[in-house]
Protein backbone atom coordinates (compact mmCIF):
# COMPACT_ATOMS: atom_id res chain seq x y z
CA UNK A 1 0.00 0.00 0.00
CA UNK A 2 1.19 3.36 -0.73
CA UNK A 3 1.56 5.81 1.99
CA UNK A 4 1.98 9.80 2.59
CA UNK A 5 5.14 11.39 1.97
CA UNK A 6 6.73 11.53 5.66
CA UNK A 7 8.63 13.91 7.41
CA UNK A 8 11.36 13.75 10.21
CA UNK A 9 10.59 15.20 14.19
CA UNK A 10 13.10 15.20 16.99
CA UNK A 11 11.57 14.33 20.36
CA UNK A 12 12.12 17.48 22.13
CA UNK A 13 10.80 16.66 25.59
CA UNK A 14 8.31 14.33 27.16
CA UNK A 15 6.21 15.10 30.16
CA UNK A 16 3.93 12.98 32.58
CA UNK A 17 0.77 13.95 32.79
CA UNK A 18 -1.25 11.30 34.60
CA UNK A 19 0.00 7.84 35.39
CA UNK A 20 -0.76 6.71 32.43
CA UNK A 21 -0.41 9.69 29.52
CA UNK A 22 3.23 11.39 28.29
CA UNK A 23 3.30 14.41 26.32
CA UNK A 24 5.69 14.62 23.77
CA UNK A 25 6.89 17.70 21.97
CA UNK A 26 7.99 17.14 18.07
CA UNK A 27 10.01 19.76 16.35
CA UNK A 28 11.92 19.81 13.17
CA UNK A 29 15.59 18.85 13.68
CA UNK A 30 16.96 21.32 12.24
CA UNK A 31 14.81 24.03 14.13
CA UNK A 32 12.91 24.59 10.49
CA UNK A 33 9.15 25.58 11.04
CA UNK A 34 6.87 22.32 10.60
CA UNK A 35 4.00 22.17 8.67
CA UNK A 36 1.13 24.15 9.61
CA UNK A 37 -2.32 22.44 10.68
CA UNK A 38 -5.47 23.34 12.12
CA UNK A 39 -7.62 22.65 15.51
CA UNK A 40 -8.40 19.11 15.59
CA UNK A 41 -5.80 17.77 12.97
CA UNK A 42 -4.16 14.57 13.44
CA UNK A 43 -0.74 13.35 12.75
CA UNK A 44 0.80 9.55 12.17
CA UNK A 45 3.42 8.50 14.36
CA UNK A 46 5.85 6.04 12.93
CA UNK A 47 7.42 4.32 16.01
CA UNK A 48 9.89 1.83 17.25
CA UNK A 49 8.79 -1.90 16.39
CA UNK A 50 7.39 -0.90 12.95
CA UNK A 51 4.10 0.79 14.49
CA UNK A 52 2.14 3.45 13.50
CA UNK A 53 -0.59 4.85 15.33
CA UNK A 54 -2.42 8.49 14.75
CA UNK A 55 -2.67 10.91 17.36
CA UNK A 56 -4.37 14.41 17.28
CA UNK A 57 -2.50 17.56 18.12
CA UNK A 58 -3.01 18.85 21.52
CA UNK A 59 -2.45 22.46 21.03
CA UNK A 60 -3.85 25.33 18.93
CA UNK A 61 -1.21 26.18 16.05
CA UNK A 62 -0.49 29.62 17.14
CA UNK A 63 2.89 28.82 15.97
CA UNK A 64 4.73 25.74 13.59
CA UNK A 65 7.77 25.24 15.41
CA UNK A 66 6.28 22.04 17.64
CA UNK A 67 4.12 19.72 17.99
CA UNK A 68 2.70 18.28 21.17
CA UNK A 69 0.47 15.27 21.54
CA UNK A 70 -0.73 13.25 24.21
CA UNK A 71 0.09 8.51 24.01
CA UNK A 72 -2.07 6.83 26.65
CA UNK A 73 -0.34 3.93 28.13
CA UNK A 74 -3.10 1.06 27.23
CA UNK A 75 -3.35 -1.63 29.21
CA UNK A 76 -4.11 -3.93 26.23
CA UNK A 77 -1.83 -1.98 23.70
CA UNK A 78 -0.75 -4.04 20.60
CA UNK A 79 2.26 -2.57 20.63
CA UNK A 80 1.96 1.14 19.93
CA UNK A 81 1.45 3.17 22.73
CA UNK A 82 4.08 0.76 24.60
CA UNK A 83 6.51 1.24 22.35
CA UNK A 84 5.96 5.81 22.86
CA UNK A 85 6.12 5.17 26.60
CA UNK A 86 8.69 2.21 26.48
CA UNK A 87 11.38 2.83 23.85
CA UNK A 88 10.97 6.87 22.36
CA UNK A 89 13.35 8.94 24.52
CA UNK A 90 14.24 12.47 24.21
CA UNK A 91 16.30 13.14 21.43
CA UNK A 92 14.91 10.56 19.09
CA UNK A 93 13.86 10.84 15.98
CA UNK A 94 10.37 10.04 14.79
CA UNK A 95 9.10 9.71 11.34
CA UNK A 96 5.51 11.76 10.96
CA UNK A 97 2.90 12.36 8.28
CA UNK A 98 1.92 16.13 7.73
CA UNK A 99 -0.89 16.92 9.55
CA UNK A 100 -4.36 16.40 8.64
CA UNK A 101 -7.79 17.03 9.44
CA UNK A 102 -11.39 15.24 9.45
CA UNK A 103 -12.22 17.43 13.07
CA UNK A 104 -12.25 20.61 11.69
CA UNK A 105 -14.05 23.48 13.45
CA UNK A 106 -17.19 24.13 11.49
CA UNK A 107 -17.43 28.04 10.53
CA UNK A 108 -21.30 28.03 10.67
CA UNK A 109 -21.37 27.71 14.16
CA UNK A 110 -22.74 30.41 16.66
CA UNK A 111 -21.40 28.18 19.98
CA UNK A 112 -19.55 25.07 19.78
CA UNK A 113 -19.68 22.50 22.66
CA UNK A 114 -16.57 20.74 23.32
CA UNK A 115 -17.13 16.79 24.90
CA UNK A 116 -14.01 15.36 25.89
CA UNK A 117 -13.51 11.62 27.74
CA UNK A 118 -10.20 11.22 28.51
CA UNK A 119 -7.43 11.60 26.07
CA UNK A 120 -9.44 12.08 23.52
CA UNK A 121 -9.07 15.73 25.01
CA UNK A 122 -6.17 16.45 23.11
CA UNK A 123 -8.02 17.50 19.74
CA UNK A 124 -10.83 19.49 21.61
CA UNK A 125 -8.29 21.18 24.00
CA UNK A 126 -6.52 22.81 20.43
CA UNK A 127 -9.97 23.61 19.47
CA UNK A 128 -11.28 25.58 22.72
CA UNK A 129 -7.88 27.15 23.26
CA UNK A 130 -8.21 28.18 19.04
CA UNK A 131 -11.68 29.35 19.94
CA UNK A 132 -10.94 31.28 22.66
CA UNK A 133 -7.88 33.10 21.03
CA UNK A 134 -10.60 34.50 18.50
CA UNK A 135 -13.25 35.08 21.14
CA UNK A 136 -15.85 32.57 19.69
CA UNK A 137 -18.35 31.31 22.40
CA UNK A 138 -17.90 28.06 23.34
CA UNK A 139 -17.97 25.14 26.28
CA UNK A 140 -15.05 22.74 26.73
CA UNK A 141 -16.62 19.73 28.94
CA UNK A 142 -14.08 17.07 30.28
CA UNK A 143 -14.70 14.11 31.79
CA UNK A 144 -11.94 12.01 33.77
CA UNK A 145 -11.56 9.92 36.66
CA UNK A 146 -9.92 12.10 38.73
CA UNK A 147 -8.09 15.57 39.42
CA UNK A 148 -4.72 12.81 39.51
CA UNK A 149 -5.65 11.50 35.65
CA UNK A 150 -6.71 14.89 34.21
CA UNK A 151 -4.02 15.05 31.08
CA UNK A 152 -2.70 18.92 30.52
CA UNK A 153 -4.47 20.20 33.67
CA UNK A 154 -2.60 23.64 33.70
CA UNK A 155 -3.79 24.39 29.75
CA UNK A 156 -7.33 24.11 31.26
CA UNK A 157 -7.42 26.24 34.26
CA UNK A 158 -5.85 28.26 32.64
CA UNK A 159 -7.29 32.45 32.00
CA UNK A 160 -8.11 31.91 29.17
CA UNK A 161 -10.18 28.59 29.18
CA UNK A 162 -11.41 28.37 32.80
CA UNK A 163 -14.31 30.73 32.28
CA UNK A 164 -14.88 28.03 29.35
CA UNK A 165 -14.71 24.75 31.48
CA UNK A 166 -17.12 22.32 32.99
CA UNK A 167 -15.05 19.51 34.79
CA UNK A 168 -16.89 16.00 35.37
CA UNK A 169 -14.51 13.47 37.93
CA UNK A 170 -16.20 10.63 38.18
CA UNK A 171 -14.04 10.56 41.63
CA UNK A 172 -15.03 13.52 42.54
CA UNK A 173 -18.33 15.45 44.42
CA UNK A 174 -21.47 14.41 43.23
CA UNK A 175 -22.52 18.06 42.58
CA UNK A 176 -19.74 18.84 39.43
CA UNK A 177 -20.57 15.66 37.51
CA UNK A 178 -22.34 16.31 34.21
CA UNK A 179 -25.81 14.46 33.10
CA UNK A 180 -25.02 13.73 29.11
CA UNK A 181 -28.34 13.55 28.97
CA UNK A 182 -29.75 16.88 30.50
CA UNK A 183 -26.77 18.54 28.46
CA UNK A 184 -28.02 17.72 25.74
CA UNK A 185 -31.43 17.41 26.05
CA UNK A 186 -32.22 20.80 24.08
CA UNK A 187 -30.28 22.56 20.65
CA UNK A 188 -29.43 25.86 21.13
CA UNK A 189 -30.01 27.42 17.64
CA UNK A 190 -26.35 27.33 15.37
CA UNK A 191 -24.84 24.89 17.92
CA UNK A 192 -21.96 21.54 17.01
CA UNK A 193 -20.76 19.67 19.06
CA UNK A 194 -17.80 17.99 19.09
CA UNK A 195 -17.01 14.69 20.97
CA UNK A 196 -13.65 12.54 20.96
CA UNK A 197 -13.28 9.85 23.91
CA UNK A 198 -13.22 5.94 24.33
CA UNK A 199 -15.72 4.09 22.81
CA UNK A 200 -18.00 3.61 25.71
CA UNK A 201 -18.17 7.49 26.19
CA UNK A 202 -18.50 8.20 22.39
CA UNK A 203 -21.49 5.56 22.08
CA UNK A 204 -23.14 7.77 25.25
CA UNK A 205 -22.68 10.61 23.63
CA UNK A 206 -24.42 9.51 20.56
CA UNK A 207 -27.20 8.26 22.10
CA UNK A 208 -27.71 11.14 24.54
CA UNK A 209 -27.65 13.54 20.87
CA UNK A 210 -29.46 11.11 18.33
CA UNK A 211 -32.25 13.92 17.76
CA UNK A 212 -29.34 16.30 17.42
CA UNK A 213 -29.40 16.73 13.35
CA UNK A 214 -26.45 14.54 11.77
CA UNK A 215 -24.62 17.77 10.29
CA UNK A 216 -24.21 19.14 14.07
CA UNK A 217 -22.47 16.26 15.89
CA UNK A 218 -18.57 15.95 14.73
CA UNK A 219 -17.44 12.63 16.21
CA UNK A 220 -13.17 11.54 16.10
CA UNK A 221 -13.08 8.10 17.28
CA UNK A 222 -9.72 5.89 18.29
CA UNK A 223 -10.88 2.91 16.76
CA UNK A 224 -13.80 1.45 14.64
CA UNK A 225 -16.59 0.41 16.91
CA UNK A 226 -16.33 -3.35 17.70
CA UNK A 227 -19.36 -3.96 16.02
CA UNK A 228 -18.48 -2.07 12.88
CA UNK A 229 -17.55 -4.11 9.92
CA UNK A 230 -15.23 -2.41 8.02
CA UNK A 231 -13.69 -5.28 5.15
CA UNK A 232 -16.52 -7.33 3.74
CA UNK A 233 -19.63 -7.17 2.43
CA UNK A 234 -21.50 -8.20 -1.15
CA UNK A 235 -18.97 -7.89 -4.33
CA UNK A 236 -19.22 -4.77 -6.65
CA UNK A 237 -17.70 -2.92 -9.14
CA UNK A 238 -15.75 0.06 -9.21
CA UNK A 239 -16.62 2.32 -12.38
CA UNK A 240 -13.23 5.22 -12.33
CA UNK A 241 -14.84 7.70 -13.94
CA UNK A 242 -11.58 9.79 -15.59
CA UNK A 243 -10.25 7.01 -16.44
CA UNK A 244 -13.26 5.54 -18.25
CA UNK A 245 -12.46 1.75 -16.47
CA UNK A 246 -14.22 -0.95 -14.26
CA UNK A 247 -12.35 -2.75 -11.26
CA UNK A 248 -14.12 -5.69 -9.92
CA UNK A 249 -14.49 -6.00 -5.61
CA UNK A 250 -14.84 -9.20 -4.28
CA UNK A 251 -16.87 -10.03 -1.48
CA UNK A 252 -13.99 -9.93 0.77
CA UNK A 253 -11.68 -7.50 -0.59
CA UNK A 254 -11.65 -3.70 0.00
CA UNK A 255 -12.16 -0.93 -3.10
CA UNK A 256 -8.48 0.24 -1.52
CA UNK A 257 -6.94 -3.26 -1.95
CA UNK A 258 -8.90 -3.77 -5.16
CA UNK A 259 -7.39 -0.63 -6.98
CA UNK A 260 -3.79 -1.58 -5.65
CA UNK A 261 -4.42 -4.96 -7.71
CA UNK A 262 -4.67 -2.51 -10.75
CA UNK A 263 -1.67 -0.36 -9.88
CA UNK A 264 -3.92 2.26 -8.88
CA UNK A 265 -2.37 3.11 -5.35
CA UNK A 266 -4.63 4.63 -2.59
CA UNK A 267 -2.90 6.48 0.00
CA UNK A 268 -4.27 4.51 3.49
CA UNK A 269 -3.65 5.09 7.22
CA UNK A 270 -5.57 3.86 10.08
CA UNK A 271 -8.02 1.36 7.55
CA UNK A 272 -10.95 1.72 10.15
CA UNK A 273 -12.53 4.65 8.42
CA UNK A 274 -11.17 6.89 10.92
CA UNK A 275 -8.47 9.35 9.58
CA UNK A 276 -9.71 10.24 6.12
CA UNK A 277 -6.72 9.35 4.26
CA UNK A 278 -7.96 7.77 1.63
CA UNK A 279 -10.66 9.53 1.06
CA UNK A 280 -11.67 10.57 -2.64
CA UNK A 281 -14.30 12.15 -4.63
CA UNK A 282 -17.26 10.15 -5.80
CA UNK A 283 -20.81 8.99 -6.11
CA UNK A 284 -21.68 8.91 -1.79
CA UNK A 285 -25.10 8.53 -2.75
CA UNK A 286 -24.74 5.16 -4.23
CA UNK A 287 -22.08 4.22 -1.64
CA UNK A 288 -22.44 2.20 1.49
CA UNK A 289 -20.69 4.56 4.04
CA UNK A 290 -18.98 2.53 6.82
CA UNK A 291 -16.63 5.46 7.72
CA UNK A 292 -16.57 7.04 10.82
CA UNK A 293 -14.85 10.27 9.35
CA UNK A 294 -17.08 12.12 6.67
CA UNK A 295 -20.22 13.95 7.88
CA UNK A 296 -23.26 13.78 6.23
CA UNK A 297 -22.92 16.28 3.75
CA UNK A 298 -19.63 15.48 2.54
CA UNK A 299 -21.13 11.64 2.08
CA UNK A 300 -22.87 12.87 -0.90
CA UNK A 301 -19.87 13.41 -2.85
CA UNK A 302 -17.31 11.89 -1.13
CA UNK A 303 -15.96 8.07 -0.19
CA UNK A 304 -13.96 6.57 2.62
CA UNK A 305 -12.07 3.88 0.31
CA UNK A 306 -10.85 1.31 2.58
CA UNK A 307 -14.22 0.30 4.09
CA UNK A 308 -16.70 1.33 2.33
CA UNK A 309 -18.66 -0.57 -0.27
CA UNK A 310 -21.60 -0.44 -3.28
CA UNK A 311 -25.22 0.04 -1.93
CA UNK A 312 -25.77 -2.24 -5.66
CA UNK A 313 -23.69 -3.23 -8.24
CA UNK A 314 -21.76 -0.46 -8.65
CA UNK A 315 -19.69 2.68 -7.53
CA UNK A 316 -18.85 5.58 -8.96
CA UNK A 317 -15.30 7.59 -8.46
CA UNK A 318 -13.60 10.53 -9.68
CA UNK A 319 -10.46 8.69 -10.49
Amino acid sequence: MSLERTLTVRVERISRETPEILAFELIHPWGRALPEYEAGAHIDVHMPGGFSRQYSLARAPSNTGSYVIGVKREAESRGGSASMHERVRKGDLLAISAPRNTFALREEAKHHLLLAGGIGMTPLLAMAQALAARGDSFTLCVFARSEEHLAFADALHSPALAPHLRLHLDQGDASQRIDLRALLAERAPDTHLYVCGPGGFMKAVREAAAHWPGDTLHAEYFAAPTDANTSTGLPFTLKLAQRGISVPVAADQTAVDALHEVGIDIPVSCQQGLCGTCVVEGDGEGAEHRDFCLTGSERRHKVALCCSRAKGLELVLQL
